[in-house]
Order: C-alpha cells, then sequence, then structure tokens
C-alpha cells in the first residue's frame, strides 16, 4: 500500500466524523450511522475499541469492536464484535481496511477478551486468522446468517473450553443489523 497511515483509537470528539465516513464507506446507508449511534450509547461501547486509519491528520477508514456475550456452558464470557469497518470512498481496495485488521488485532491480544465474531466473506476474512466459527463450537446468533460467514478469531486468551452461543448486544438487533433479510426494515433501530 503506499499510502501512509497510522492506525490509532479514535478521539472522543470524531465520532461524527467516524459516523460520516462509515455512511459514504457502505453507499450513503444512513442504517449504519444508525447502528453506529445505537451502539454509541449501548453497554456494548468502549471507547477503547473505536480505531481510526489517520492518514496525516484525515480520517481515512474506521473499525469498531464492540462488547457482547458468549454463552458458554460454565458462564458468560466477555467477547468481540467487529461491526461495521469502512473506508473512504474512493481509497477504498488500497489495503487500509486490512491494515487496520491487521494493526487492531495485535492490540487485541493484550487485553482479556478471549474472542472477536464478525459476519463477513470468508475469503476477505480469512486472510487474517478469521475462521468457520461453528468449526471451533460456536454458534450463531441467528438462524439467518450464513455458517461461512459467521467467523471468529482466537485471541491469545482463548481456550477451547469456550464454545456456545455468541449474543449480539441490543442495538444490533435494534437496528436489525443481524444476518442477511430479503427484505429490510424501512424505519430506524427501534
Amino acid at each position: 500500500m503506499n499510502l501512509p497511515v497510522r492506525v490509532r483509537t479514535m478521539e472522543g470528539d470524531e465520532f461524527d466524523a467516524i459516523r460520516e465516513l462509515s455512511v459514504d464507506a457502505f453507499g450513503g446507508n444512513g442504517r449504519i450511522g444508525q447502528l453506529l449511534d445505537a451502539l454509541h450509547t449501548s453497554w456494548a461501547w468502549d471507547a477503547d475499541l473505536s480505531f481510526v486509519a489517520d492518514r496525516g491528520g484525515e480520517i481515512v477508514g474506521h473499525v469498531l469492536y464492540t462488547h457482547a456475550l458468549l454463552d458458554a456452558p460454565h458462564q458468560l464470557e466477555d467477547v468481540l464484535v467487529l461491526s461495521p469497518i469502512g473506508v473512504r470512498p474512493g481509497l477504498q481496495g488500497l489495503g487500509i481496511g486490512g491494515e487496520m485488521i491487521t494493526a487492531t488485532l495485535r492490540l487485541l491480544n493484550q487485553r482479556d477478551e478471549p474472542l472477536v465474531f464478525l459476519e463477513g466473506r470468508p475469503t476477505y476474512y480469512s486472510r487474517f486468522g478469521f475462521q468457520r466459527a461453528a468449526d471451533l463450537g460456536f454458534v450463531a446468533p441467528s438462524v439467518r446468517i450464513p455458517p461461512d460467514a459467521f467467523m471468529v478469531y482466537p485471541l491469545s486468551r482463548y481456550e477451547p473450553r469456550m464454545t456456545g452461543a455468541l449474543v449480539y448486544p441490543d442495538a444490533f438487533w435494534r437496528c436489525d443489523s443481524v444476518g442477511p433479510r430479503r427484505q429490510r426494515y424501512t424505519s430506524g433501530c427501534q
């Protein structure tokens, strides 16, 4: 990649900028902005888990991890969900998203959470070490999530005894952002 970017934690006054960038990155889809708003005011939000790609003081990418729960046989486990990730239009396809994922996963390995889950394209996310979650004994939070798209990245604190069902934060449900639907609701988050 020929664009020098620095991946860093989002600063407190940058939320509006990352929200706008994310909406643009998803083709003007306002639902992504609604999801970010809902997550930002929820129990799942952790300011230390919102990262930006900064190029000379300009935010060109954003990746968010939020807290979720794993309903494991012996206890609930605090885990993370990667969603959303976006790069400014015109800069997509240049490796910025991959650089953000690589840098942030390295940082997350120093935290206490054992796992990162996502819904995504296996051909893209597998290059970063994400694997099919069902193969490690995890159950998707919705039957609408295609089995190959429900993926997990084991962090350094992961133990094989950690299996069970992922429980998304309520913001994902209120914004109807879990798994694909044939037809999305037209209203915003509820």
